[in-house]
């Protein structure tokens, strides 16, 4: 084929004819079987054209490619072949532009990329016009939509595909490239660009990616459950801008709460150290947060570290930042340590009686000079914060011991709030339940829960170890497989058991209850929160213990128990 291209043409003759000097829309040549020449119209009644159809060799190459570019009098045009019952057709057009017949002359299939492009069942093609009416619908896509063959032509796009943008992309000429489109119940990924002669838009396409069966559903499935988180942590912001973590976020109203907040909005505007003393789960967090949010520094946020959880490698560079090139894989621009971050603000360094005994001389060198000095600097900056530090440990045993600094005990405790247990505080149970129970449906987009009175009873009963996080998730597992409506002791029985119960107890304590809307992960995060409650409460918050237990890292315990309290 490329051989018959590289032929000249045979010069053609001078033609005065109007038609041939400005050829109409239509230019064709019709053939005999035999080759005869049997009707020519437009460009076909050019000499040039009817040299070539006589021509034998050229008739074969343009019958098996279907699809040639020639120029003939300074035209330049796209030749199709087609075959016909008794006989053939070629239909001439002019090339709509030099990449099309550069495409044309120099892909000898032209023709069939061009069919499969049109007819690929995965990826379907829809054709509007500058009216926005649809001129072609690849086969596949009728399918999808039930039509028949050519039913959807001449008619308005929004008429015929669901949720259609393509009558926005004609009107507005902008071309809108990876934007889910949801057909049928389905979400499917789709394209739709404008199409332009010069700067005219003479209308548009939309193309759409039908995977196959299996891959089409995993994507699916994808866009669904990325669809899913994304409504989850909108609500969760949401949640999260109308908590600003001040006295109301600790919910209660014993004797021993209303005393804690009496001593918070006591001690919040006094710029001087705190530290929070209390069990694993029974709000040490909220305590910090509200005596920031009480004080003058609160229009900063507040630094949060948890101290068991740096790793020993890391230590310095993360508390105190380190310059430019100041290591192999250090940030070219350098980092900010965490005190450096707090200055102006608060630092709340949780979990501090964990924090090695290195670790806690690095530590007192600031909280005495106030100053630090990146790793790989060479001057000191001045930081300036306030320290809240929390634990859950007997430092006094500690210091005796040799495992706590008695000197950096001193700087951080000279203000010490002690967070009561849940035990000590059995009335607020009804409230705390309450608050949960709003906030789990808020966040889950669920239905309102409420306790009844046994299971209020029944709560108030129990000797909760982990605490008020105890409580939250025994509270949220109970709630994660009731349909609504009011929870009772039976269902918050089987929350306390540790373990999911069987499809056949929950038909047993609801037998018209129903598993919500859950993602398989949401269930094996739900799974993984009851193993680690119950491993915590065994051994009394001994997170050492726990990690040991469960074979996992310190780091990813401090990690989980942080998502949990969240």
């Amino acid at each position: 084929m490329s051989s018959m291209r590289a032929r000249p043409l045979p010069t053609p003759a001078p033609d005065n004819d109007a038609d041939a000097a400005e050829a109409p829309k239509t230019s064709l040549v019709v053939l005999s079987a035999s080759g005869e020449i049997l009707h020519a119209v437009g460009l076909g009644r050019q000499p040039a054209i009817q040299a070539v159809v006589r021509d034998r060799e050229w008739v074969a190459g343009i019958r098996a490619s279907r699809l040639v570019a020639l120029t003939v009098n300074g035209h330049k045009l796209v030749l199709m072949w087609t075959d016909l019952t008794e006989g053939a057709m070629l239909t001439i057009s002019e090339a709509p532009g030099d990449t099309v017949l550069e495409f044309v002359s120099s892909v000898d299939f032209a023709y069939d990329i061009f069919d499969h492009l049109l007819s690929n069942p995965f990826d379907a093609m829809t054709v509007v016009d500058a009216d926005a009416i649809v001129r072609f619908i690849s086969p596949i896509h009728e399918n999808f939509f039930h039509q028949r063959h050519g039913e959807g032509y001449g008619r308005p796009v929004e008429k015929i595909i669901e949720n259609t943008r393509l009558h926005k992309v004609v009107q507005s000429g902008k071309a809108e490239v990876g934007h889910i489109q949801r057909m049928n119940g389905t979400n499917r990924v789709v394209s739709r660009t404008p199409i332009y002669r010069g700067r005219k838009i003479v209308g548009a396409i939309g193309r759409i990616m039908f995977k196959g069966p299996e891959e089409l559903e995993k994507l699916n499935q994808e866009i669904n459950s990325l669809e899913s988180e994304v409504k989850f942590y909108k609500r969760e912001a949401e949640a999260m801008r109308r908590n600003e973590y001040g006295l109301d976020s600790i919910i209660g109203n014993s004797r021993s709460i209303r005393n804690l907040k009496s001593d918070i909005v006591r001690i919040a505007p006094l710029d001087v150290p705190v530290l929070v003393v209390g069990e694993s789960g029974s709000g040490k967090e909220l305590v910090a947060q509200a005596l920031h949010r009480l004080s003058s520094r609160r229009g900063n946020s507040m630094v949060m570290i948890n101290a068991a959880a740096l790793p020993a490698t890391l230590v310095e560079s993360e508390l105190f930042g380190y310059s430019a090139g100041a290591f192999t894989g250090a940030q070219q621009k350098g980092h900010a340590g965490k005190f450096e971050q707090a200055h102006g603000s608060a630092l709340f360094l949780d979990e501090i009686g964990d924090m090695p005994l290195n670790v806690q001389a690095k530590l007192l060198r600031v909280l005495q000079d106030g100053m630090v000095e990146k790793l790989g600097g060479t001057k000191s900056l001045k930081v300036d914060f306030r320290l809240i530090s929390a634990t859950n440990r007997d430092l006094e045993r500690m210091i005796e011991q040799g495992d706590f600094r008695l000197d950096l005990y001193y700087r951080i405790s000279p203000v010490i709030l002690q967070v009561p247990p849940l035990r000590e505080r059995l009335e607020d149970i009804p409230a705390l339940a309450d608050e949960i129970l709003k906030n789990f449906s808020e966040r889950h987009n669920r239905p309102h829960y409420a306790l009844d009175a046994g299971a209020i009873v029944y709560l108030q009963s129990q000797s909760w170890p982990g605490n008020v996080r105890q409580l939250k998730h025994e509270i949220e597992r109970a709630a994660i497989f009731s349909n609504g409506g009011v929870i009772g002791t039976d269902m918050l029985q089987h929350s306390r058991q540790g373990h999911i119960p069987a499809p056949g107890v929950l038909r047993a304590v609801a037998p018209t209850a129903s598993v919500p809307d859950m993602l398989l992960k949401d269930h094996m995060q739900k799974v993984e929160d009851v193993v680690i409650e119950s491993a915590m409460a065994r051994h009394k918050g001994n997170k050492k213990k726990v990690s040991e237990e469960l074979g996992i890292s310190r780091s990813y315990l401090y990690k989980k128990l942080g998502e949990i309290s969240a």
